[in-house]
Formats: structure tokens, C-alpha cells, sequence
């Protein structure tokens, strides 16, 4: 591990939506931000949004645009500010002690004042046959990000929670039919969602099944395997597309110890603000939002954190 030639001001470690807005708004600050690249471990450098084709509901484009093409639009306006970036996994971090310090898969170390930590979350998958190789093509994690897209169309959602039925639910605005898929004989959801979901004539339930395998044709979805709890039977579920509401995952593994977590693994910050319980370090974007999970708030609390990091530098935090 080498040592680091200089300390930055402010670090940002992560290039989705919430990093790269966090660096925009750090380098019109004259912060000179580094933006750290690829730290997701088997996720793409920008994000979720990489993944995802047309993205229809950020402002600003009325006609829509390409997830990869607003990510390259974001880095390149904040590249245009003075940010600079590398792209490089993070593999260890030392918050005890000031500067902090984060060693590169390379062996590199880069220490920084402030640290803003953008890591994201990755929903969480089945790991199943056709899976990865149809995501972004029927297979999808978001149901507001995608559901427009499935108009008159009969989709799938795998899942039992409030997250599942408030999927299912909104599916209905376009799908024909919503058919809920859950490994048990009844729902975790609330009591009001299960209400609202058996009421709701679009929506069918297949109760203890659980999807094995994602079909495609013509690279498209056209149908689930599902297998049976029970009784082990397996049977071809005709659909044109497969919503995973099964819960996500934090990437908060290289904090681990350091930062404070909620229950689920989110990171905590101290509400309005984006402060982590470590002085210095800030938070935003899916990394601490399990509620939400747009671009669009992602990048609200970019803004935030790189102007919390801005007024914490101002008023001598680095020094303290």
C-alpha cells in the first residue's frame, strides 16, 4: 500500500446519480472533488441507472433518455466543474483517524478531509437460470422506474412483504393482469396492503411457488418456471415480465464497524441533514434510502451531502 501524495478535500465513493450530483455541486464549491468509480463489488461504475434502458420520469427530458446516456451526462457536467475521478474498488477504509484513508484494490491509498459515501444498493435477486441474462429486458427490480413500459401487458411479482404488494398495486395502472408469486401460503405485508391487493381484480396470487427459472424469447421475458413448495411440481407461468420485490442490499460492507446502520443495513444519518455518526462522513443516494429509491432523490441528497461536506470544511471540521 502506497501513501498518499496529497489529501483531498472532499472524496466521493460511488458514480450514480447521487455521487455524481454530489460532485457537481463540491466542485462549483471549488471542493476539486475525486470521485471514486466502481466500488460496488459485481455492479456496474454509474449505478442502477446503467442498467436500465429508457428513463422516463427524471426531469428535464421530456422525451425521455437512456439510463447510461443521463449517467454520462451527469459525469461529464461534473467532470466539466473540475471533478476528477478514478476508477478503482475500494477494498478497505479507515475512518479512526483524520485524514481518512481508503486503500485501492491496487494497492493505492487516497486520503481525504470529508468523505461523501454514494455505495448504493443492489436489489436483491433469485440468482435463478435467465436472470442476469434478461434483466433490463422484462426482468426488473422497480416497478415505478419500469411498470410504465408493461401497458396492457401481464407481469409477474415475486415477493410477499409491503414492498411486494405496493409493486403489485401500482402495476395495475398498466398491466392487464398482476400475478403475485410467494414462497409461503400467506402475505408479511400490512394488513392494509393485503386488503387492498386481494381487492384489486387485476391482481392473482400462486401461493407457495417459487420461480426457478426466467424464459425468454426473442431476448424478452415470456415466462417463469415455478416450483412448487410442496409438493415439488413444476409448472411454465406465461408472462411478459418479472418485478423482484424480495428487498435490496446496501453496499455498507466497507464501513463495516465504522459507520452506524439501521436494522436493514442502511446507513444512519442524522435527519435533515446527511451526517453519519463520523464526523466528516456523509451519506446519500440508496446507500441510506430504503424508502424511496429514485434517481431523482438520489440526487437530491447528493446535493445535500456535498453541501453539508462544503459548510462542514468551512467551518474547520477538517481541523477539529
Amino acid at each position: 500500500m502506497t501513501a498518499p501524495d496529497t489529501v483531498q478535500q472532499v472524496v466521493i465513493i460511488g458514480s450514480g446519480p447521487a455521487g455524481l450530483t454530489a460532485a457537481i455541486y463540491a466542485a462549483r464549491a471549488n471542493l476539486e472533488p475525486l470521485v471514486v468509480e466502481g466500488v460496488v463489488e459485481g455492479g456496474p461504475t454509474g449505478g442502477q441507472l446503467t442498467l436500465t434502458t429508457d428513463v422516463e420520469n427524471y426531469p428535464g427530458f421530456a422525451e425521455g433518455v437512456m439510463g447510461p446516456e443521463l449517467i454520462l451526462q451527469m459525469r461529464m457536467q461534473a467532470e466539466r466543474f473540475g471533478t476528477s475521478f478514478v476508477t478503482e474498488d475500494i477494498v478497505k477504509t479507515n475512518l479512526d483517524q483524520r485524514p481518512f484513508t481508503l486503500e485501492t484494490a491496487s494497492g493505492g491509498t487516497i486520503a481525504t478531509h470529508a468523505l461523501i459515501v454514494a455505495t448504493g444498493a443492489k436489489p436483491r435477486r433469485l440468482e435463478i437460470p435467465g436472470e442476469e441474462e434478461l434483466w433490463g429486458a422484462g426482468v426488473s427490480a422497480c416497478a415505478t422506474c419500469d411498470g410504465f413500459f408493461f401497458r396492457d401487458k401481464h407481469v409477474v411479482v415475486v415477493g410477499g412483504g409491503d414492498s411486494a404488494m405496493e409493486e403489485a398495486i401500482f402495476l395495475t395502472k398498466f398491466a392487464s393482469k398482476v400475478t403475485v408469486v410467494h414462497r409461503r401460503d400467506e402475505l408479511r405485508a400490512s394488513q392494509i396492503l393485503q386488503d387492498r391487493a386481494f381487492a384489486n381484480e387485476r391482481i392473482e396470487f400462486v401461493w407457495n411457488a417459487v420461480p426457478t427459472e426466467v424464459n425468454g424469447t426473442d431476448g424478452q421475458v415470456s415466462s417463469l418456471t415455478l416450483k412448487d413448495t410442496r409438493t415439488g411440481e413444476v409448472q411454465d407461468l406465461p408472462a411478459d415480465g418479472l418485478f423482484l420485490a424480495i428487498g435490496h442490499i446496501p453496499n455498507t460492507w466497507l464501513f463495516d464497524g465504522s459507520l452506524e446502520t439501521d436494522d436493514d443495513g442502511y446507513l444512519v444519518v442524522e435527519e435533515p441533514t446527511t451526517r453519519t455518526n463520523v464526523a466528516g462522513v456523509f451519506a446519500c443516494g440508496d446507500v441510506m434510502d430504503h424508502t424511496y429509491r429514485q434517481a431523482v432523490t438520489a440526487a437530491a441528497t447528493g446535493c445535500k451531502a456535498a453541501i453539508d461536506a462544503e459548510r462542514w470544511l468551512a467551518a474547520g471540521g477538517a481541523e477539529g
